[in-house]
Parts: C-alpha cells; structure tokens; sequence
C-alpha cells in the first residue's frame, strides 16, 4: 500500500489527482467547522442531547459531526444517498429509467443528472422539515421567516456544494468522489470514539480488565478490517476459451481468458443503503418531536435504531437487527441485478465466439451465470452481515456507544481498497502508454 503511495507521486497525473483530492478533503472538514446562521447553539446542544442522544451515532459518523456541530454541511451527502437509493429502486419500477440505465454512457449521464435534481429536491424538503422543527423547540435565535429561509438556504447549498465536490474528486481527483467525501467523514469522528471507549473500559480500570477490554477492543477491530480485506478481494473465476477463426491464411482468437465474479459484487452499497433506511424514520420522528413517547409508535422507532439493539435489558428491540439483515441481502441481490447480467454476458461472449468449457453458448450460458451469481453473491451478503453484527453485538452487550462500528469499518477499508485498486489501474494504464510510445 505504501510503495503503491510512492509510485503514485513519481506519475505527475497522479500526483495532482491526490493532491487535488487531500485540498478537497480540507474544504470538507473546514465547511464542517462553519456554523449555520441562525442556530443558538446552547438550545440546539440541549436538544440534540435530550432528543438524538446516542440514537444518531452513525448518522453523525455519516456527516463527519456536522450534524451534532449544525455546520453549514450539517445534511453532508445523505440527501444524495438516499436519492441514490430511489433511483436504483425506480429503475426497476420504471421502463423509461431501465433503458436510459442501459444506454451506456450517455444514458448514465442523464441518469446522474436526474439524481443531482432528486438530492437537491430532498435536501430542500429536509431542511425545511428541519428549520420548522428547530424553530418549535427553541433551537433557532429567531423563529421566523428570514430565520428559516436562511437555514434552508443553507443547508440545501451545504448538501449540492458536497454533491459538487464529491463529482469533482470523481472526475479530477483519485477514486469515488462521494464514497471519499463519505469515509473521510466517518474517519474524522474514529479519534473521538477511540478515546471515548478508552474511558469507559480503560482508564481508571485495574490493570487486569483494562489490558482484557483493551485486546478485546483491537481484537474487533482487527478481525472487522481482515474480514473485510478478505470479502472485498475474493472472487470467483468463471474460464473462457474463445474458438479459433480463420482469415485468410492468418489464424485469429483461441486464447483463454476468465470472468471475475466478485464474492462482495455490490461491495459496501447494501450496507450503506440499509443504515440509511434505518435512519430515516427515526430522523422524520425526531424532528416531529415523536421519539420520546411511549407508544407502539415510538417503540417502532426505537426498533430500527442500532443502539437499541442486542441489548439484555431489552431484547425485544433486536428484531430491528433482523430488518437490517433482511435489508443488506434485499440490497445486496438488487444492486447486483442491475449492475450485472448474465444474459448480456452471455450474449456478447456468443458473439465474439467465446464459451465457458462444458457450458452450450447463449441461454444456457446465461443459466450458468446466474447461478453461480445468485450463490456467490448470497455469500457475500453473509460475510457483510457477520462484519456488520460482530461490533453491534459487543456494543449492545458491553454498552459501548460509538459512532463506528462494522458498517463504518466495512465503508472505510471498502473505499480504501477500491481507491488504492484505481491508483494502481491508472499507474499500469500509464506505465504501457509510455511503454508504447517509446
């Protein structure tokens, strides 16, 4: 990883896309500094506490403590997650969206386009849900119209400028803009949960449990990153032969080659989207002023929450936790569908006169696919689930509320690895442009 660093900044492309990347990820965290107009802290510090508690840990992780700082960036980019998400769920529902989706880059083009209307359209109803019920429960120095619209202006322009940003590192940066601006957020929130477990299991122990809590702790952590490591770079490889054709007196094709068919197809998107729709009704709940109550409605809530989860006291409400399950393999069999299909596969292999060994060309083939897709990819469901639940069960057990966890570890080393795979495709791209221009 390291020397893969190193090569990086000896390749002057390269090198400006990190450096425009690392400048990029400064303005993120200053803008997460700013403070919105309009806000009393000291009210909106007393209602956060009372209302969100530990119960928004993750949604805080997501937007790098902008939301709990009411920062300029307090919305960050889970208006344009949560537009994703309809997205990909509309283009299923929708023919029109299906066959722009596959009209190749164009048809993304405009696909991208819809979904920067979509978040901007959400994140104006967000933020004017959330000046409404800042403005009732005292948070805001004035509750009224310019107080509002201020806000609203705000955040909505916070969340489009971070959109902005994330297209930018995407296009002249390294790697995925929106999956950096996303990991950059939840590692700025790791020191302080690090410290904050330290206290509660560490310091002023006796030397005994404080040594056992704090090889537990690595232990988790590092058993996350490894597992993680291992479901993001395993894959299964399909073999290809390609029939040998003749043109002219010259003999063409007859080389073998494989498909890669990786076991974590749809790599952290399922977990990503199941947090976030966890979070939402909690969100719509809290700002309703709803999360306090005591019935169905607000134990509901209360299910979906992370925090409430694998808790001894109360384990009624680990059901949520089978939701959440239910909802990463939902996600990761959907994402998968739509990003790879096997009867295309199979069709442009039986074009080129390609064909797997024992395997007849065409539908058959695309059967074949199918298959082993459907089972690697419920195998990776799995290896996302168990990283997901290890940390959450230590958390509800032990009490540890920390805005990290499984899915914040699986983003992180997941956007790691597929960012450091990108350097390394660029420096190999790079290196056989030189080499064919001497």
């Amino acid at each position: 990883m390291l020397e893969t660093v190193r090569n990086a900044f000896k390749v002057e492309e390269i090198k400006k896309g990190l450096i425009f990347t690392f400048l990029m990820l400064i303005v993120i965290r200053l803008g997460s500094q700013i403070p919105l107009p309009g806000i009393d802290s000291t009210q909106f510090s007393a209602w956060f506490e009372q209302t969100m508690g530990d119960s928004f840990n993750f949604f805080n992780a997501m937007t790098g403590g902008s939301f709990s700082n009411m920062s300029i960036f307090a919305l960050n980019i889970t208006p344009y997650i949560t537009s994703s998400i309809i997205m990909q769920l509309m283009t299923i529902a929708i023919p029109k969206l299906e066959e722009m989706h596959k009209d190749g880059e164009e048809g993304r083009k405009k696909m991208a386009e819809i979904t920067r209307y979509v978040t901007v359209g959400l994140a104006l109803v967000e933020s004017i849900a959330m000046a409404i019920g800042f403005g009732r429960s005292g948070a805001l120095t004035e509750f009224n119209v310019l107080t509002v619209i201020t806000i609203v202006a705000g955040l909505t322009a916070g969340s489009a400028f971070l959109m902005w940003v994330g297209e930018q590192i995407t296009e002249r940066g390294v790697g995925n803009g929106i999956s950096i601006v996303l990991v950059i957020n939840i590692m700025s929130r790791v020191p302080q949960d690090l410290i904050s477990l330290a206290e509660k299991f560490v310091i002023g122990k006796k030397l005994a449990p404080a040594l056992l809590a704090s090889v537990i702790i690595l232990a988790v952590i590092l058993v996350t990153i490894v597992l993680v490591v291992l479901l993001q770079d395993g894959e299964r490889r399909i073999p290809v032969q390609y029939s040998k054709k003749m043109v002219g007196r010259k003999q063409y094709g007859g080389q073998s080659t494989h498909i890669p068919l990786k076991v974590n197809t749809a790599g952290v998107i399922p977990v990503i989207f199941a947090s976030s729709l966890m979070q939402i009704p909690y969100m719509i709940a809290a700002f309703m002023g709803k999360t306090n109550g005591t019935g169905i409605g607000s134990k509901i809530i209360k299910l979906l929450l992370s925090s409430s989860w694998c808790n001894p006291n109360e384990p009624i409400y680990t059901i949520g936790l089978l939701i959440y399950v239910l909802l990463i393999v939902f996600f990761a069999y959907f994402y998968t569908s739509i990003t790879f299909n096997p009867l295309e596969v199979a069709n442009n292999m039986k074009k080129a006169g390609g064909f797997i060994p024992g395997i007849r060309p065409g539908r058959a083939t695309s059967d074949y696919l199918s298959n082993i897709l459907h089972s690697i990819v419920f195998i990776g469901a799995i290896g996302l689930i168990i990283v997901s639940v290890i940390p959450i069960v230590f958390s509800g057990v032990f009490g540890a509320n920390v805005s990290f966890g499984g899915t914040s570890l699986i983003i992180i080393v997941g956007v790691v690895l597929e960012t450091i795979k990108q350097v390394e495709s660029k420096m190999q791209v790079r290196y056989y442009k030189g080499f064919l221009n001497d």
